[in-house]
């Protein structure tokens, strides 16, 4: 089942190649690895703000960023302070003042202060989205609020996260649709399908994939070998053995010409060529030649990349920012 959520998404950065938040501010501090593998944050200026000293690190996400010492995650929070000590064996983000941890073998949420908000007694969780976030309780998902109460019974084989007010769950073999009642709104028809973004979603149908809207009506017909979400206007497919972007009428706006690619964030897109990675720009012009071993989205004119196993970041025309020479003012 193509990239229905299974487990809880921790928003750790480059390091786990998870797609960072677009939400937050050009003056949230960014976290960034120096050259000994340490890894810190940086303002927009590029001066640290929060000195190199861990393994591995996330986004800042409503004041506070994961952080992990030693085999455990705590949180930090803007001026580097440790918020919440390290204790849990996974921990996320935090969305609408709550976050997923993993004490144990269970799941919980705790709130900023650290105070375990809902106990844990979760096989998987994953973060909060208006109000409600999909869990898992034996071998059957539902969602919880944010008082801990089941709101949806678990039911579904899997679920996805609430998107546009509506969230993909499956049933039996098929997948379909829910909105924030629980109520069956499309019902499961699809082998399967993502999450709805600028209005559409992708859903398998056989061996091809299309899109539909958010009544279940098919906006662009299933043709493709493959498909990712909408963002900026514009939507990957894999045509052939080929990626290239259609937009909102399914019209092919950059041919199919890489062996992968990513969504669009700040008017970029990472694509592959050959076993090397680079970045193009809205109307498929080379942006940044491929020379990556990987790459990731760009955020505020920042992607992280890798060259071979060290993790480096750029700007928007593909140099390396080198490690900061200065500290920001406290």
């Amino acid at each position: 089942m193509k990239r229905l959520f299974l487990a809880v998404v921790l928003m750790v950065h480059a390091v786990s190649g998870a797609a960072p938040s677009l939400a937050q501010g050009s003056d949230t501090p960014h976290p960034f690895q120096r050259s000994d593998g340490k890894w810190g944050y940086v303002n927009a200026q590029h001066c640290w703000v929060i000195e190199p000293q861990f393994q591995v690190v996330g986004n800042f996400s409503e004041g506070l960023a994961t952080v992990r010492v030693g085999e455990r995650w705590g949180y930090i929070d803007r001026n580097g302070r440790m918020a919440i000590n390290p204790q849990f064996n996974l921990a996320s983000t935090f969305r609408d003042g709550l976050a997923a941890v993993q004490v144990g073998d269970r799941w919980g949420y705790i709130d900023r202060t650290g105070r375990m908000a809902i106990n844990p007694q979760f096989n998987l969780a994953s973060t909060f989205r208006d109000g409600l976030a999909a869990v898992k309780a034996g071998d059957r998902w539902g969602y919880i609020d944010r008082t801990g109460r089941m709101a949806i019974n678990p039911q579904f084989r899997n679920a996805e996260r609430f998107s546009e007010g509506l969230a993909a769950v499956t049933v039996g073999e098929r997948t379909g649709y829910i909105d924030r009642t629980g109520r069956m709104v499309i019902n499961p028809q699809f082998d399967s399908a993502g999450s709805f973004f600028e209005g559409l979603a992708f859903v398998q149908v056989g061996v091809s994939y299309g899109y539909i809207d958010r009544v279940g009506r098919v906006a662009i017909n299933p043709q493709f070998v493959n498909a990712y979400d909408f963002s900026e206007g514009l939507a990957a497919v894999k045509a052939g053995d080929r990626w290239g972007y259609i937009d909102r009428t399914g019209r092919m706006a950059i041919n199919p010409q890489v062996g992968f690619a990513f969504s669009f964030s700040d008017g970029l897109a990472a694509v592959q060529v050959g076993d090397r990675w680079g970045y193009i720009d809205r109307n498929g012009r080379m942006a940044i030649n491929p020379q990556f071993s990987r790459a990731y989205l760009f955020r505020h004119g920042r992607a992280e990349v890798q060259i071979g196993s060290r993790s480096m970041t750029i700007d928007r025309t593909g140099r390396v920012l080198l490690d900061p020479t200065c500290s920001a003012p406290r």
